[in-house]
């Protein structure tokens, strides 16, 4: 069989702190509901999701909060708010693990990145995350560095 061709998205904001900032656990693919300019704001990629969250409403919807779309230039009267909740598009078993690990275990959903996948939709990838302690934080700067330091090693030695 052959193998799969890799697929090709093009990323259009990126939480890159989270994954400092928190313990990732699992990972989910979530569609984003947007309007028209929204859509167009995030192929610019001048979008941030690095303050935001998601946070699971009382009727079973998740939401993303918080999450910057810059107005679009060309958009007219028809813009969108900028900061306003979107609706995540997710299975209703996603959700439920979603809600129970927020509920009962206190993890946050943090958002990883917007994207566009090959049909040209806008994707969403959230994470269930437990926040790290500052002593997790400097374990985690160590061995970043020890790996960074080792690899310079390795490639001086060969």
């Amino acid at each position: 069989m052959a193998p799969k061709p890799e697929r090709l998205f093009k990323i259009a904001a990126d939480n890159r702190r989270a994954r400092y900032h928190y313990e990732i656990g699992e990972v989910f693919e979530a569609g984003i509901m947007l309007v028209g300019t929204e859509v167009k704001a995030l192929r610019t990629g001048k979008a941030t999701i690095a303050e935001s969250y998601a946070s699971v409403d009382r009727d079973g919807a998740v939401y993303l909060i918080n999450a910057t779309i810059p107005e679009y230039n060309q958009g007219n009267r028809f813009n969108h708010e900028p900061k306003r909740h979107r609706k995540l598009l997710l299975h209703a078993k996603e959700i439920a693990k979603l809600a129970h690990g927020v509920e009962r275990d206190g993890m946050t959903i943090v958002p990883l990145k917007v994207y566009f996948n090959d049909q040209g939709r806008a994707k969403i990838e959230i994470a269930l995350a437990k926040g790290k302690q500052l002593h997790d934080k400097r374990e985690t700067e160590k061995a970043r560095d020890w790996n960074r330091e080792k690899s310079r090693l390795l490639k001086e030695k060969n």
